[in-house]
């Protein structure tokens, strides 16, 4: 599939809405589940994004070539990250398939990416919020693993993911990747992205 854009229908100003999950608070800066904030922190980085609060969360708009994109963090905490998401794309006028978002995976191996379109919502409560609010799953969605405890190690998954990144995780490493994905996605689709990241 490619992106929405490429098929020369622009009813928004926007080609792509990003959206990092994460919680907010500084205790819970370097957790693997705001790895998706970690990612969209990346691009604002590398393309000299500056942030303000808008939609509940706070806002960046970038260039990525000649696309305009808007990098998104819900500051609602997770399970109210719909909220924000659907201001955002009533406000850009955006489809739910010009949506990525970009969320911690317990399931995958540390540093697995996958990039796809839709799918289930695998009891994250952050996709829940956000197929409730846009009426739809069928949302492109950036996983990136953290992995699960280990041999010997009693915490629960919730308990690891709200967690911090050991120094051992190269976390860098592999929010770099990711938002290199994000990139690729964003100038030659869907396709190219799996082809590449998955």
């Amino acid at each position: 599939m490619r992106l929405p854009w490429r098929r020369g229908e622009r009813a928004s100003s926007l080609d792509l809405l990003v959206v990092g999950l994460g919680n907010p608070g500084r205790e819970y800066a370097r957790n693997r589940h705001n790895v998706g904030w970690m990612v969209l922190e990346e691009l604002a980085r590398r393309h000299g994004g500056s942030w303000r609060s808008k939609f509940d969360g706070r806002l960046a708009e970038v260039r990525l070539d000649e696309h305009r994109v808007a990098l998104l963090a819900p500051e609602t905490y997770m399970n109210e990250s719909g909220r924000s998401v659907s201001a955002a794309a009533r406000f850009f006028k955006v489809e739910p398939d010009a949506i990525l978002v970009v969320h911690d995976e317990g399931d995958f191996d540390l540093g697995r990416l996958q990039a796809r379109m839709g799918g289930g919502l695998g009891g994250h409560n952050g996709l829940r919020s956000i197929a409730q609010q846009l009426g739809t799953q069928d949302f492109l969605r950036l996983r990136v693993g953290v992995g699960r405890p280990g041999r010997g190690d009693r915490r629960s998954l919730a308990d690891y993911v709200l967690s911090d990144f050991e120094p051992h995780d190269d976390a860098e490493a592999i929010v770099s990747r990711a938002a290199d994905a994000i990139e690729t996605l964003d100038a030659c689709g869907l396709e190219r992205a799996q082809a590449r990241f998955n």
